[in-house]
């Protein structure tokens, strides 16, 4: 056969905002988002997108430009995931939990034009730009104001979410992006200061992740959603795009509360929701957790949950599916693919099974666990232990403005390294045994523990620090701070002194929970520090208390 070339027929950019604009048409009288008393439909949210967006060109914003958003779940953080694109920029969402100082310099890192700020976190963002260097330029501030609570704009603000969207042309002519290839979204993968690490996808990636989820998690036409994951998590794990496509409710909620989510499940027949395991944990030990009247869909990713706290999660009624994936990859690429033999198997091997992170997606090319130093597959009993590999359309296009790192995650040889470890079964199905040494996961936010340390180490009486995972029953993870003391000290400080010292220089969900201080860290014979052993020492401590600070 000859070879055929393609053609402006097919060569048409895949970008996730067509789904929007189908939606418009297909379920235009459906509805789309509802938060507390407001609800909108489906051509409703199309129009409110396209005039946001026209409003947002007219602020002189060019193509490829970022603007960012720091916003709980309301809908104007789901409209602005559409038209900030819509008008030809990158869409970067900033996680509410940050610090001020962080998000200074998140900001400039990612050379942000203009700012989407709710109401509720505009000091933040105000003491955030306080910190820029005075010869910086600031970008555009626009207020989030939410209905029945909106404070007077103030003359840092240029305008208001709904100002702008009001003075828009409903008629405006969205940007299309040039090639599928141009970059979509700008997420940070953790608060470090020292070297953010901005993931960046494409409109073509973000456009198959997005696909891909709802097939891989077989989500229906018209699910009723419930945002129970922030959607600045990696996009809400692409399934903002997702509920467009097929035309779903999208139910807010600016922040989790068990009985606010039991309630909204009640009240809109809620089919599906996503959340890290401390949110499968809240839910179950919820004092109003009842059995549903009918199945929620619940898609859990980060730490494996454990087989008790899904056994009580389907009691209740929760069908939970468990994934693995990573900012870099685009969302969920790994999942538990359920065989229908296993549900004749009892309650307590089922929920074993389901704590395994599973095979790859449809999407994603490959999936491997690989020997970190020959790069060969590792054998498949379930004990090798090797690094995870992916490859595949959803693979971010790399790190802003850091080759160095790019190159150290993205091999030559064609495959990206997550810095995960895990074993891969008989039967095919991937498990994470560890995560790469510096990072804790603990509900669901990924913390650096060398930005830790380096905040430890600027305190005065500190010699050494190493902190590392300790269990917890609340968060599944917190920071656990080992600490060697200087001798020459005037005064020995506490573990209450170290933690409020942390407090006062981190985000507070980086602040360790628990700081042991000891003689000396344990070191290997070349001086580095033996953290398994401090692992081991942390796991034998026990599970921390409940706290929910």
């Amino acid at each position: 056969m000859d070879l055929l070339k393609p053609s402006p027929a097919n060569l048409c950019p895949l970008t996730p905002i067509t789904f929007l604009e189908r939606s418009a048409t297909v379920y235009g009288d459906c509805t789309s988002l509802v938060y507390n008393s407001t609800t909108y439909t489906w051509s409703e949210t199309y129009r409110r997108c396209l005039q946001l967006a026209s409003s947002i060109a007219s602020l002189g914003i060019t193509r490829l430009q970022v603007v960012s958003v720091l916003a709980p779940n309301v809908p104007a953080m789901y409209e602005l995931q559409f038209a900030i694109p819509m008008a030809g920029a990158v869409v970067n969402n900033i996680n509410t939990r940050l610090d001020a100082r962080t998000i200074s310099v998140l900001l400039r890192h990612g050379e942000s034009k203009l700012v989407f700020v709710d109401f509720r976190l505009r000091s933040l963002l105000l003491e955030a730009m306080s910190l820029y260097p005075p010869d910086d330029r600031r970008p555009i501030l626009v207020l989030i104001t939410d209905d029945g609570a909106s404070p007077s704009l103030s003359a840092r603000f240029h305008a208001t979410h709904e100002e702008l969207v009001k003075s828009g042309d409903p008629g405006f002519e969205w940007a299309h992006p040039k090639t599928e290839w141009d970059p979509l979204t700008l997420n940070y993968t953790s608060g470090t200061t020292s070297s953010p690490k901005g993931v960046v996808h494409s409109h073509r990636g973000v456009f198959i992740s997005a696909l891909d989820s709802l097939i891989d998690w077989s989500v229906p036409k018209q699910p009723i959603f419930l945002w129970t994951l922030p959607m600045f998590h990696s996009s809400g794990w692409n399934f903002i795009w997702g509920m467009a496509a097929v035309g779903g409710t999208n139910i807010c909620l600016p922040k989790f509360d068990p009985p606010v989510a039991y309630a909204a499940i009640e009240k809109h027949n809620v089919t599906h929701m996503c959340g890290a395991p401390v949110v499968l944990n809240m839910l179950s030990t919820a004092p109003n957790a009842k059995p549903l009247k009918n199945p929620v869909h619940i898609l859990t990713g980060g730490s494996p949950p454990p087989a008790g706290l899904l056994l009580r999660m389907e009691e209740l009624g929760f069908v939970v599916t468990h994934g693995y994936g990573l900012t870099e990859v685009g969302g969920m690429v790994v999942s538990c693919a359920w065989k229908s033999k296993w549900n004749k198997l009892p309650a307590t091997e089922r929920a074993r099974l389901k704590t395994r992170q599973g095979v790859r997606t449809l999407a994603m090319t490959d999936v491997d666990v690989v020997d970190p130093v020959l790069s060969l597959s590792v054998k498949r009993d379930g004990l090798t232990m090797g690094e995870i590999v992916f490859k595949g359309g959803c693979i971010m296009l790399g790190y802003l403005k850091d080759p160095k790192a790019t190159a150290e995650c993205i091999k030559e040889n064609g495959w990206l390294y997550s810095g995960d470890v895990g074993v891969m079964h008989p039967d095919g199905y991937l498990e994470i045994k560890d995560r790469s040494k510096d990072i804790i996961i603990t509900g669901g936010e990924n913390v650096s523990s060398v930005e830790v340390e380096s905040v430890l180490y600027t305190h005065t009486a500190v010699n050494e620090a190493a902190v590392v995972a300790r269990p917890d029953e609340f968060w599944r993870e917190t920071p656990c701070a080992f600490v060697s003391l200087k001798a020459d000290i005037a005064a020995t400080p506490t573990e209450k002194d170290m933690i409020e010292y942390c407090r006062d220089r981190l985000p507070h969900y980086m602040v360790p929970k628990t700081v042991v201080f000891v003689e000396e860290l344990p070191k290997t014979a070349t001086g580095k520090i033996q953290k398994f052993s401090l692992r081991k020492i942390a796991e034998g401590m026990g599970v921390s208390p409940v706290s929910r600070l």
